[in-house]
């Protein structure tokens, strides 16, 4: 039963990515973490392999579409890439498991990190919520801000190198009002740059691993390219506003599981 919930998960997070560009590879580490019962660091970098994989399969779907445009991926993707790497190869092992202590408390690594990925999924929540009537009508500027897009894309690779997720909620919205991109072209240039990012991440990461479990990664991703095809295929029939309202929903309900699930880990350390 926990097996099929895994695959589930991939398949609804290969769906929501293949439909919108960005919020389904934050189920990755949940999932991973509670279902799969893999660490919190080991699963921040399975993530970025599953997330790099899946996405790159919806990017073939979206070029074989024409609704990619490279150059943006690029100005988006070079200085993210690099904050990435030097995130999962650098700054990620050089965190200690065990931080502080507050009172009888021990503050570790993973609750820091599932801590930081609670807020991650509020904020993905409330963008996707609040984004659902707006999208419709969204105004875009007629300038490529190459500077602007580049700090985003650092951003970005900031988020990805530490977490495992791929970002998409923050660079579709960019590519719209940065890169003067039609929302579907701005979907299918996300999920390019997601995959430069999490592919290089995953690098850095495996760089530094003992072991793998290749075994777990490529059925999960598996399970996750098919959603994204589905997903894209069926991008054209479904209201993506009416996916990211449910979505976002789903994603508060999981947010409230993970703080209860650390809360109690913390309580009975």
């Amino acid at each position: 039963m926990q097996q099929f919930l895994v695959y589930l998960m991939a398949l609804l997070m290969g769906v929501v990515l293949g439909i919108t560009g960005g919020g389904g590879s934050i189920l990755t580490v949940p999932v991973l973490v509670y279902l799969a019962g893999v660490g919190v660091v080991t699963a921040t970098g399975y993530s970025l392999f599953i997330v790099g994989v899946t996405a790159f399969a919806g990017t073939l779907s979206y070029i074989r579409q024409g609704f990619v445009n490279f150059r943006a991926a690029l100005v988006f993707a070079l200085p993210s890439v690099v904050a990435v790497f030097f995130m999962r190869k650098v700054v990620v092992p050089l965190i200690p498991q065990k931080l502080f202590c507050f009172g009888n408390l021990l503050i570790t690594k993973d609750l820091v990190l599932m801590a930081a990925f609670v807020l991650l999924m509020l904020i993905t929540a409330v963008s996707m919520l609040s984004t659902i009537k707006k999208e419709e009508t969204i105004q875009t500027n007629t300038i490529f801000h190459f500077r602007l897009i580049a700090t985003q894309g650092f951003s970005v690779g900031i988020l990805t190198g530490l977490l495992g997720a791929g970002g998409g909620f923050i660079i579709v919205p960019a590519l719209v009002l940065l890169a003067n991109l039609p929302i579907r072209f701005a979907v299918g240039t996300s999920l390019l740059v997601i995959t430069i990012n999490a592919l290089v991440g995953f690098l850095g990461d495996f760089l530094n691993a003992s072991q793998t479990d290749w075994q777990l990664l490529l059925s999960f991703s598996g399970v996750g390219i098919l959603g994204v095809f589905v997903g894209s295929y069926f991008s054209k029939f479904i209201a993506a506003p009416k996916l990211k309202a449910g979505f976002g929903y789903f994603l508060l309900v999981m947010a409230a599981y993970i703080i209860v699930n650390e809360v109690k880990k913390l309580f009975n350390s």
